[in-house]
């Protein structure tokens, strides 16, 4: 493993290339997928001939303007039209895993050589030595086994606790000596409180020490009450379930670096052209591999892209964070919810209106569907675990609260989604 100068050990020489060599790599990597693509593809074939665009054309970051930006709802929509992957890979692919998300998405698992996730764990300090609590699902969706990769990728063991409960995830802790976390930093909140309440003091009586989070947002005040009450060094990543890993935190904490294995575009969500860097825009990826053809998938988050130096030492772009949504999909615990996914669910409870409203309670988000009856009230219990159940189903979330309203409460014109967080 190479090291670097500055703050942190590199995980390999590409965290450092130049700004020139790091241009090549990006534009020379990009213009072998697109002629990948363009051979094995049909869907990527017909993209190139609906616009007259001849592959060759494509060959740089800046060219990728001329290909249209796939939201998460267009790529369900494209893979409902050709299953299960919407003829982004070759008819025959083969893949060892398939994963799968709310909507849904099929996502095939692209190669073990991916560092996927690992250079997150190397900059925040996880490696050999390490016995890591990874609290996140090991069932259909991806993140369970792709953070088990990354982490076994730098050396660390893994408690694979997925999502069991709070003393569970306790009882493992202390008996196996776990000195890391990874999951949600809520999730984590909560195994603390519940083993203060089982008369533990957390900072004294376990090891933990370290600490990675992603799938939700990390408030300052929790950040600041796990590093100082808790002595946990906290960190971030950011990726989505589509292309995986997207940025990561380094000791510094200023900003977050953006992995090698993908280009991250930030671009103006009406036109899909490029923005400056500093200029807030959709954070826009195509994660470069040899198997998934998706070019510029749009995440439907906002941010800029910083291109300076760090003060690590890595040469990476930067992204400043997330500062919003575009459109209405809100992040829940972890999972997006689209307002497609509650017409869905409309239309299979035949109700005509529904309505998601987001808050936060403390450190948790709480997820309330909001149902138009002709008489408030009058929905029973009965059709309110249906529509529990059925949200659970279509998006993957659990419902905290249903509340029946009066018909005409919520009118064409209301979002479908309301988020009503507030992140400072």
């Amino acid at each position: 493993m190479a090291t670097g100068a500055g703050v942190q050990g590199f995980f390999d020489k590409k965290e450092n290339m130049s700004s020139a060599e790091r241009q090549n790599y990006y534009n020379e990597s990009l213009a072998r997928m697109i002629r990948l693509g363009n051979r094995q593809s049909g869907l990527v074939r017909k993209m190139f001939a609906d616009r007259n665009i001849d592959p060759s054309e494509i060959m740089s970051v800046k060219d990728l303007e001329k290909l249209p930006v796939i939201s998460r709802e267009e790529l369900v929509r494209l893979q409902m039209a050709e299953p299960p992957f919407a003829g982004l890979s070759k008819k025959d692919v083969m893949t060892d895993r398939i994963f799968t998300s709310p909507g849904p998405v099929y996502e095939p698992h692209l190669t073990e050589k991916d560092p996927i996730w690992a250079r997150g764990y190397h900059a925040a300090g996880f490696g050999k030595g390490d016995i890591v609590l990874n609290a996140f699902s090991y069932h259909m969706v991806a993140a369970g086994l792709t953070f088990h990769s990354g982490l076994r990728r730098v050396g660390a063991t893994v408690v694979p606790s997925g999502t069991s409960s709070a003393e569970s995830q306790v009882q493992l802790i202390r008996d196996l000596k776990v000195t890391g976390y990874t999951g949600t930093p809520s999730f984590l909140m909560a195994i603390i409180r519940k083993a203060e309440e089982m008369g533990y003091r957390f900072r004294d009586d376990f090891k933990v020490r370290k600490a990675s989070f992603v799938a939700e947002p990390l408030q300052p005040s929790l950040r600041e009450q796990f590093e100082k009450e808790y002595a946990i060094d906290t960190y971030q990543m950011y990726g989505a379930t589509e292309v995986g890993d997207i940025a990561y935190e380094c000791k510094a904490k200023k900003h977050w670096h953006i992995c090698e294995e993908v280009i991250v575009e930030i671009v103006d969500p009406s036109t899909g052209k490029q923005v400056a860097p500093g200029q807030l825009g959709e954070v826009v990826v195509t994660r470069l591999n040899s198997l998934f053809f998706l070019f510029r998938f749009g995440t439907g988050d906002l941010s800029s892209l910083e291109k300076k130096k760090c003060s690590c030492g890595r040469t990476s772009y930067r992204l400043t964070g997330i500062s919003g949504r575009v459109g209405e999909a809100a992040k829940v615990r972890g999972m997006f919810i689209a307002p497609s996914q509650l017409r869905l669910v409309g239309s299979r409870l035949n109700i005509p209106r529904l309505q998601a409203v987001v808050e936060r309670e403390g450190f948790k988000d709480l997820l309330t569907i909001r149902v138009e009856t002709e008489i408030p009230g009058a929905g029973g219990a009965k059709h309110e675990q249906e529509l529990k159940e059925t949200v659970k189903d279509v998006c993957g979330l659990k419902v905290d609260r249903v509340e029946f309203v009066k018909k005409g409460t919520i009118s064409e014109k209301d979002r479908l989604i309301v988020d009503q967080r507030d992140w400072k």
